[in-house]
């Protein structure tokens, strides 16, 4: 019994030793039964430490996967906004007017422009790399990229559920080891106070 509890942070390494979700995060453990893995008090101490080490590690996946979800939702909406520009320069009719527009320099700072009819536009790959791209491919890129985005944030936040579910039931099967341990302790305590009755009990009188 020992055993399993030393082994348990190998629950979080290895895809054999838990089923997981479908992002591979293996399910917590569920303490139904305290002796399954602690066999006596001794074994306490290293099952808690365990214990501790599995929720660190599920508090640390979280926090990732929290800061990725927030960059998703902040890049989402410039994906979504580019995407609506290459298809508003789409449906321009050849003899349209030029455009007058203002883009942004900096912060503060913005242009005047006139954007003529035009087939291709310049897109931002990140890693300060440009392409330009025919207005067709760029409508596919930013769709298959937008659509990639909410798939990434949809497993986000069903990842952060279900790893706030996993900590939740470390932290219940944390207790139910102390408290395994507080009876015991008090079991002892009994058992050496009725032992100890039992002897003077016995006693002959002097």
């Amino acid at each position: 019994m020992a055993e399993v509890a030393k082994s348990s942070p190998d629950i979080l390494n290895s895809k054999k030793t838990a089923p997981t979700n479908p992002r591979g995060i293996p399910f917590a453990p569920f303490v139904d039964k305290v002796e399954d893995y602690v066999s006596s008090r001794s074994d306490v101490e290293g099952c808690l430490k365990s214990f501790q080490e599995m929720i660190s590690k599920y508090q640390y996946m979280e926090a990732n996967t929290s800061r990725r979800a927030v960059g998703l939702r902040d890049k989402i909406p410039d994906i979504d906004k580019t995407l609506e520009t290459v298809k508003f320069l789409s449906g321009r009719k050849e003899d349209a007017e030029p455009l007058e527009s203002f883009f942004e320099l900096n912060d503060t700072l913005y242009a005047k422009a006139e954007i003529p009819k035009t087939e291709e536009v310049y897109l931002w790959l990140g890693a300060n790399v440009m392409l330009s791209y025919p207005l067709t491919e760029a409508e596919t890129l930013l769709r298959s990229k937008l659509d990639a985005a909410q798939s990434s944030l949809k497993n986000c936040d069903e990842d952060l559920d279900f790893l706030r579910e996993q900590i939740t039931t470390m932290e219940v099967a944390t207790a139910r080891v102390y408290n395994w341990d507080v009876n015991e302790r008090r079991k002892e305590k009994a058992s050496g106070r009725d032992d100890g009755e039992g002897e003077a009990n016995g006693r002959p009188d002097g």
